[in-house]
């Protein structure tokens, strides 16, 4: 059993963005970035199924610049067999469709029994990459999964995912694109031995040419979106603080400044 996951590098949440003199582009220097919260929990799920199925192999699948092989090599130290990177400077700028392009290019001709990938990159929340990666593969796909169960024969999954009010139920034939949540499972800390064993696994690069696509396939001509300028969100008003001797008095008093200051009432 082949499965791939999904794996974006993305800055660390806790970093301080900032923008660049190019206004289409954060700058980063100076930010951690580590891999997806959301991939991680596809690279676990991988990693358990592949616990579970003795044939199976786990290859973590990222198109990203030359750092990201950190994050790559942090799913092979997780248990991932093997990484492969597809990177060429033609794919700078490119949106989600043209990513997902590179990604499926990167796939034909292997053996594809499953794709996990995160619900969605904390950088941009796009949720483009995983469903227009089955389009151009022609594959089923579920998002959002909490649980996943793959049969004892490895052709069929019953993915279960939250909605309003409830939990849908989904069986879905291999091979598929599955996106999973929060909650699935809880990822696991690399061990040293893993770390080590990291350093020595195979990791196979992919360029645009090695790809079989065109520069107008990828990149920002590849693309049918795109960042013309990024700005910070404005700054939050000063609050604040009601403090009068009563409950009656406070609220008396937050009517007062909504309607005669925030003029909302």
């Amino acid at each position: 059993m082949e499965i791939f996951a999904l794996v974006k590098q993305v800055p660390d949440s806790v970093s301080e963005i900032r923008i660049s003199s190019d206004p289409r582009r954060t700058e980063e220097a100076g930010i951690k970035f580590v891999m997806n919260p959301f991939d991680e929990f596809a690279v676990e799920e991988a990693i358990r199924i592949k616990e579970r199925f003795v044939d199976a192999r786990v290859t973590a699948l990222c198109c990203g610049p030359e750092r990201a092989v950190e994050s790559i090599r942090m799913a092979l130290a997780m248990g991932a067999d093997r990484g492969l990177h597809a990177w060429d400077p033609a794919f700078q700028d490119q949106d989600g469709i043209a990513t997902a392009r590179v990604l499926a290019a990167a796939l034909k001709g292997r053996a594809v029994d499953l794709i996990l990938a995160g619900k969605h990159a904390i950088d941009d929340v796009n949720h483009t990459v995983p469903s227009a990666l089955a389009e151009f593969l022609g594959l089923p796909q579920v998002n959002g999964v909490t649980r996943l169960e793959l049969a004892a024969d490895g052709k069929s999954a019953t993915a279960r995912r939250r909605i309003e009010g409830g939990e849908e139920i989904v069986d879905v034939l291999l091979p598929a694109v599955i996106t999973c949540e929060k909650g699935i499972n809880d990822p696991r800390y690399p061990s040293l031995p893993g770390l080590m064993k990291a350093k020595k696994k195979e990791l196979e690069r992919l360029t645009l040419a090695q790809l079989g696509l065109a520069t107008s396939d990828v990149g920002l001509e590849g693309s049918p979106t795109r960042v013309t300028r990024l700005s910070p969100p404005p700054p939050r008003s000063q609050a604040k603080i009601i403090a009068r001797p009563t409950l009656e008095e406070s609220v008396a008093e937050l009517v007062r400044l909504l309607q005669e200051e925030a003029k909302v009432l």
